[in-house]
């Protein structure tokens, strides 16, 4: 598919919710969170292996008008040099808490890493940003700043990420964060620090370490001893913590530049030394040779992760490396996971967001955070910006938060698929549209919705359960003729008990069945 048809499975009028039954739209806040159930989205082939008559558009974001939300500081403050969102966002208790790196515009400082410092930032609405004064860190004489507290050293920071960890039973550890510092070996590489805290605010190492110029020592390393760029992406998988970032060295082959590389751990303390290659850009295959490095098509800085329970979903820098830094660009791209460690594009090489134009905040590049959220109508996704081409020369100001968004969950659509019709006496007797996932697991509760656009009289979508044998199951089938992101589905006389697993079959039927987006099935248990 190209980009020509990027956007016409995104309905930027934001439909209001109703039942089949009649009932009263939802509002705004009565969406559940998808991520506590299983979320099949149009784009997932792992789930949705089996597809007739279909094809796939991706929906390409817009930016939110009042970009950046979040943007530097006053002169001599904190954050007056930069705003850097290689950082984190979570909804906690109605509000919405964010991890970022500041750095001040002290360019004369003799130890560069330490400028680089956690900062942090909250908002009731997702839009509007506020940066609290914690009172934790001195900084210019006073602790009038939002700078949070890492254990009372000045450790310097590039990238870091936080999750919250309700399966911990220490309330202590309960937060958890990774960041990107430097080490010292034969030049400065970078290397991974995790944190704890019980508040997000107040910090410590989990190891006794002490920084030396804002740097880690090499005998406290809990990696490799080679240079890696952690904290693209923190999650948790199926028991284990892991992290990916950026790395350019060989992984069981010779990969061209900047790959996605992921390191794991049992207690967040211990990290094995073992990595895995999470992704590769295609032209990543080719290797262009030695002291080459900044050429080419690659990877930027990991992949930043949703964890949406039975998968992730991420968002990646698409570096276009050339010679030299001049003409150095990085948009952002999507991809996902249904296995925790290999990522994958649902469009080949597609670009889900363009840096922006000379003049705009986030001209020449931008950055992935880790910052996800569904609200209200809109999916949020949180980025940052970086102008690759100044590098090497003079420090210039950067960063800020932008927001690009989406219809609630709608990254891309199945839609009937006309163009093997065919013209005239070759036109292809009529077949069905339609689709049948694999087997998915069900709990006693489960519900079942569907997020899709276009329905109507005309334009339905019909939904069936099947067995083991992908036969239907008497009594689970259901049509829907209604528009919404949330839409129930009612079996018309689901009166036998439901297995524990089974498969949906999904067709689009209707004279207008073109009409039909399909962009995700729910079930909430």
């Amino acid at each position: 598919m190209s980009n020509r048809t990027i956007g016409l499975c995104c309905s930027w009028s934001f439909l209001l919710i109703g039942t089949l039954l009649g009932a009263s739209p939802l509002s705004a806040t009565d969406y559940f969170d998808e991520s506590t159930g299983t979320t099949v989205f149009a784009f997932d082939q792992a789930t949705i292996p089996h597809t007739q008559n279909l094809k796939l558009e991706m929906c390409q974001p817009q930016r939110h008008p009042a970009n950046p939300v979040v943007q530097r500081g006053a002169p001599g403050s904190v954050d007056a040099h930069g705003v850097q969102f290689y950082g984190s966002i979570l909804k906690e208790a109605g509000k919405y808490r964010l991890w970022y790196v500041a750095f001040d515009d002290q360019v004369k400082s003799k130890v560069a890493s330490a400028r680089w410092r956690a900062a942090y930032a909250e908002s009731v609405d997702g839009v509007t940003w506020t940066k609290p004064n914690l009172g934790l860190v001195k900084f210019a004489g006073n602790t009038n700043n939002n700078l949070l507290n890492m254990g009372g050293e000045s450790w310097g920071f590039v990238n870091l990420k936080v999750i919250k960890d309700e399966t911990d039973p220490d309330p202590a550890l309960r937060y958890k964060m990774t960041t990107h510092v430097y080490f010292r070996h034969n030049t400065r590489l970078g290397t991974l620090l995790p944190f704890v805290s019980a508040d997000g605010l107040n910090w410590k190492p989990v190891k006794n370490v002490t920084p030396v110029k804002g740097e880690l020592k090499k005998e406290d390393l809990l990696l490799p001893g080679v240079h890696f760029e952690p904290c693209g992406g923190l999650y948790q998988w199926q028991g284990q913590y892991l992290i990916n970032g950026q790395n350019a060295l060989p992984g069981v082959h010779h990969y061209q530049g900047r790959v996605v590389r992921t390191y794991r751990s049992n207690d967040f303390l211990h990290w094995s030394p073992t990595s895995s290659i999470a992704f590769v850009r295609t032209p990543q295959h080719t290797y262009l040779g030695a002291g080459r490095s900044r050429e080419g098509e690659q990877n930027h800085e990991g992949i930043s992760v949703w964890n949406r329970g039975n998968i992730l979903l991420g968002i990646h820098g698409r570096w276009h490396g050339t010679a030299e830094w001049k003409d150095v660009r990085v948009d952002l791209g999507l991809v996902i996971s249904n296995d925790g460690l290999n990522f994958r594009e649902p469009e080949h090489e597609w670009t889900f967001l363009k840096h922006g134009k000379d003049g705009a905040w986030d001209q020449g590049g931008v950055l992935q955070g880790q910052g996800f959220e569904n609200i209200g109508e809109q999916t949020f996704v949180y980025y940052g910006s970086w102008d690759p081409r100044a590098t090497g020369g003079p420090e210039v100001a950067r960063g800020g938060v932008g927001i690009a968004m989406l219809p609630r969950d709608r990254f891309a659509a199945l839609r009937v698929d006309e163009s093997g019709k065919g013209p005239g006496d070759y036109q292809l007797p009529e077949i069905t549209s339609e689709f049948v996932t694999k087997a998915i697991a069900l709990e006693n509760s489960s519900h079942f919705y569907v997020n899709a656009d276009g329905l109507g009289p005309e334009a339905i979508l019909k939904i069936d359960l099947l067995d083991d044998q992908e036969q239907p199951i008497n009594g689970y089938s259901a049509q829907l003729q209604q528009s919404g992101f949330q839409i129930p589905i009612r079996w018309s006389n689901a009166t036998l008990p439901i297995p524990k697993q089974v498969h949906v079959h999904v067709s689009f039927m209707g004279k207008r069945n073109t009409d039909i987006r399909f962009n995700a099935l729910y079930l909430r248990h």
